[in-house]
């Protein structure tokens, strides 16, 4: 029975001692509570306003409601475990949560590549951009970004789960790629399709989304001042978060490959960035930098302070 039971369920041991850092819960639920409020708060903003059913503003609305997912699949078991004084979780949960944590990952970066092909139509294609970006093209973009996502991480999680454990204890706080440490020997197969799922979900729209956005600001030297505005002021937000995740995702591979030579306060802070940094910074990011977004904020934050204020 207790073979069963090691079997069964792995220890999360990326945590520090968090009798010394019960801080860090308040830290943990007022983000998450941020986190839904802001994504949520501009995911209904484009829900509403008209203006804003523009191909450009769907694709946005589909990075916040990744980051809503995202944040779910994390935040309410980091706060069960700050909680815990052993955390730990089910194999078959961890694989979950591991397959959760890659299909929206997975799906930022395409969603960021279908961004910057929609900008490039915009900007220097202008005369075409409504026969182009129609709303059967916006739909395959948002299909294929998905689908394409969760084909890899299912694969992968399949695959980890008919491989043999010989380690129940994951260096880690939640379930990424840091559980193949815990498997005796990985796959060739599971290494093969790892490294095809990593090329085609994160290094070709990376370098698609580098390229064409390269090539908007080549293309947009040429136009007039206001135009080169107009440039900057919709393509630099995809670029921060662009940039932002590829660090973070970077950040992911790096923690899993290191191994107990690394100091674990390091590991820990380093691993919490992933979880807290990215899904606050999107709704941040467009709703100050996007200017109608941001336009329509201050007229909901006006009316809700006309309300609530005293009379």
């Amino acid at each position: 029975m207790e073979d069963q039971i090691n079997i069964t369920y792995i220890t999360l041991s990326g945590y520090v001692d968090l009798n010394k850092y019960r801080y860090l819960l308040l830290i943990v639920l007022t983000v998450y509570i941020l986190t839904i409020c802001s994504n949520a708060t501009i995911l209904y903003l484009i829900w509403v306003h008209k203006n804003l059913h523009e191909p450009m503003y769907v694709f946005i609305a589909a990075l916040l409601l990744n980051g809503l997912l995202y944040s779910t699949n994390i935040y309410p078991k980091l706060l069960v475990d700050f909680l815990s004084e052993k955390p730990n979780i089910s194999y078959s949960a961890c694989l979950f949560q591991f397959f959760m944590f890659y299909s929206f990952g997975g799906s930022e970066f395409l969603l960021l590549a279908a961004m910057a092909f929609d900008r490039y139509v915009a900007i220097c294609k202008p005369l075409r951009y409504r026969c182009i970006m129609k709303r059967s093209t916006v739909s395959a973009f948002l299909i294929t970004a998905w689908f394409v996502a969760v084909f890899y991480p299912i694969v992968l999680a399949m695959l980890s789960y008919q491989a043999k454990l010989c380690t129940f204890n994951l260096a880690g706080i939640f379930c990424n790629n840091s559980i193949y440490a815990l498997q005796c020997v990985r796959s060739a197969a599971l290494t093969v399709f790892g490294i095809v799922a990593f090329s085609n979900v994160v290094v070709l729209p990376m370098l698609f989304t580098t390229f064409t956005y390269a090539n908007i600001f080549r293309i947009s030297q040429r136009s007039s001042k206001q135009s080169r505005k107009t440039t900057v002021e919709t393509c630099v937000p995809h670029l921060l978060v662009l940039t932002s995740y590829f660090c973070l995702m970077t950040y992911d591979v790096v923690i899993a490959r290191v191994q107990s030579d690394f100091p674990q306060i390091a590991r820990f802070i380093m691993t919490m960035q992933i979880s807290l940094y990215h899904p606050l910074f999107n709704p941040f990011i467009y709703g100050f930098k996007m200017r109608e977004i941001n336009r329509h904020l201050k007229k909901l934050f006006f009316i809700v302070a006309k309300k609530t204020s005293p009379r």
